[in-house]
């Protein structure tokens, strides 16, 4: 079986789906969203792989690459896997399916099955030691992939204070590589998108062999009819230390090492979410203050991935999260492991730094209607915090014209006046005391008016009968042809409410022509009729007339034959006598 999984390639869009809605950008932390021909595409190398796209596109057209050929090319191949499983999958399963999971996993083919949670309670004992060794600088905490890779590309003057300590995924792995061999190939289960790029960053090659989500999980479990019910509860293979199962949640690190986690403490912060994030870097880049800084990119926490598909509420899922790491006894070793998982860090800045001449970002402004300050809304509905930094995106490439959606409001809006200034039907707005308070060129023209009757009631133009019936709530709608014999014209009129705005709404059409058409067919229609009723009384004439000369005719035909043949046989009586007499004469003189 081959698979089709893209490498280094997290985060896709689904043109189709893309309605350019600009949500997505509203919710990306790095602006890493480009707006092109009307669709949204994911910058790569801007974005940070928060997810937060994927989360919040309410048309599911941004989605990220999913492994599930992958893994079970893995799990077809016969060899040792391990699966570490991060330990916010208690957040969002019942109680009786926490208990078995780790039978799932088996039943999928994996011989080791712990919590990545082992890895990180070595995470935490080494972000102690490094920031006991360097106590004038501030250390930022390197367990979230997204805000490592936000100050790698977007303050890259503090990748010097991150902590080179690896991530838990990559902790764990080397321990499972250490304990069972470099020839055991590792799959990571956890919350987090940015996993599968870590997983690929190059001084990582070799420690994990495939990352998947908890929504990927429960796919896998879909396909290879793995039904929890029908499982029995066990246990991981592998205890973590100390309070290292609260890693997903807030101060989860500085617990787990042993670091002042009092909430009023002047030198460790926990924070979670990118504004709060975004603040203290502005801060640590302008002064450095001595601190110790737990980040988590999401807010609340890995519960709140978006590899996380569930019905629960954040604060339903912390609360199963920590009754999960209060079932056991508290585990510390004391012989703990000796791990190298030291890293490094480098700065990956993304070119931002486009100067923009106050005449460029101008021009661009002045494209959306805004002439001055007072003109720039800085509603933020594009995505961008304000209309000067949509107008860089633009001059960068990275946004178009026509996102300012104030600015398309009022283009539709002058796009209506046109149609309702252009129409040759004549259209006019009452208030709600009948009252003339708008008008077009066509409904001036129809009723010989200008603009100086504006205030004045519609009876001075017309009857205000019909608009009188719609104000008195007997209909909501009036159609009626109207003859305005004091204009010499006829109108087919529609007449409604706008009740919100307590206005009335008249739409007159001018069918003078087609009624003058009608009275003139109507006329040629009787004229018609009356010829036609005309020929028929000369058809009748002429036949009875026909029939008259007919019989007459016949009678004096009649007549002739009659003499005719009388007058025949008379001549035939003559011609007998002489003849008689001849023969006579003959036999006589013989």
């Amino acid at each position: 079986m081959k698979s089709e999984f893209i490498e280094n390639r997290i985060i896709f869009t689904n043109k189709a789906r893309c309605t350019d809605c600009y949500r997505c950008l509203r919710v990306c932390p790095v602006k890493a969203i480009k707006m092109k021909n009307d669709q949204t595409y994911v910058d790569e190398k801007k974005c940070i792989e928060c997810g937060n796209c994927v989360r919040e596109c309410p048309q599911h057209a941004r989605t990220y690459r999913k492994d599930i050929l992958k893994i079970k090319e893995i799990l077809a191949s016969g060899e040792k896997i391990a699966v570490s499983v991060a330990p916010s999958f208690a957040s969002i399963f019942e109680d009786w399916e926490v208990d078995r999971i780790p039978s799932a996993f088996r039943k999928l083919g994996f011989a080791y099955v712990a919590e990545t949670a082992v890895g990180a309670y070595y995470v935490a004992k080494e972000t102690k030691k490094a920031a006991d060794r360097d106590i004038k600088k501030s250390h930022l905490c390197t367990a979230c992939p997204v805000f490592v890779n936000y100050v790698e590309k977007y303050y890259p003057s503090l990748v010097k204070n991150l902590v080179k300590v690896a991530s838990p995924m990559i902790a764990h792995a080397k321990i499972i590589k250490e304990t069972y061999g470099d020839d055991t190939r590792v799959v990571f289960v956890g919350p987090c998108l940015a996993k599968k790029e870590e997983a690929e960053r190059p001084e990582n090659a070799g420690l994990v062999d495939c990352v998947l989500t908890f929504d990927e999980v429960k796919e896998l479990f879909d396909d290879e009819k793995i039904s929890l019910e029908r499982l029995e509860a066990s246990c991981f293979d592998e205890v973590p230390n100390g309070y290292s199962k609260t890693f997903p949640l807030i101060s989860g690190l500085i617990k787990t090492g042993s670091l002042d986690e009092d909430v009023h403490s002047r030198y460790t912060v926990s924070i979670s979410g990118q504004s709060r994030i975004q603040e203290i870097l502005d801060m640590l880049r302008e002064n450095d203050s001595n601190f110790l800084v737990e980040p988590l990119f999401c807010e609340m926490g890995c519960i709140n991935g978006p590899g996380i598909t569930s019905e629960k509420n954040l604060f339903e899922r912390r609360l199963k999260l920590l009754d999960y790491c209060g079932r056991d006894e508290i585990k510390i070793e004391k012989d703990i492991r000796e791990v190298n998982i030291y890293t490094n860090f480098k700065s990956n800045k993304i070119g931002n730094d486009d100067v923009y001449s106050e005449e460029e970002i101008r021009k661009i402004l002045e494209q959306t209607g805004k002439y001055s300050a007072d003109d720039e809304l800085n509603c933020g509905a594009c995505g961008y915090s304000s209309c000067r930094e949509k107008a860089k995106a633009v001059l960068s490439g990275m946004a178009q014209i026509d996102m300012c959606i104030p600015y398309m409001r009022r283009l539709a809006e002058q796009r209506t006046d046109k149609i309702i200034q252009t129409s040759p039907n004549g259209i006019v707005i009452l208030d709600e005391f009948l009252n003339i308070i708008s008008m077009n060129p066509s409904f001036r023209k129809f009723f010989v008016c200008s603009e100086s009757i504006y205030g004045k009631p519609i009876s001075y133009l017309i009857d205000p009968d019909d608009f009188e019936k719609l104000s008195e709530g007997a209909d909501d709608l009036i159609e009626v042809t109207v003859n305005h014999g004091k204009y010499n014209i006829v109108c087919h009129q529609l007449l409604y409410k706008l009740k919100e705005d307590k206005q009335y709404v008249g739409i007159f059409v001018d069918v003078t022509k087609n009624v003058d058409d009608n009275k003139k067919l109507n006329t040629l229609k009787v004229e018609t009729l009356g010829k036609a009723e005309e020929l028929l009384q000369h058809q009748i004439t002429l036949a009875q007339n026909l029939a008259k000369y007919l019989g007459e005719s016949t009678a004096k035909g009649e007549e002739i034959v009659e003499n005719l043949i009388k007058l025949t046989d008379s001549e035939q009586s003559k011609k007998t006598v002489f003849t008689d007499r001849w023969h006579k004469d003959i036999h006589t003189s013989k």
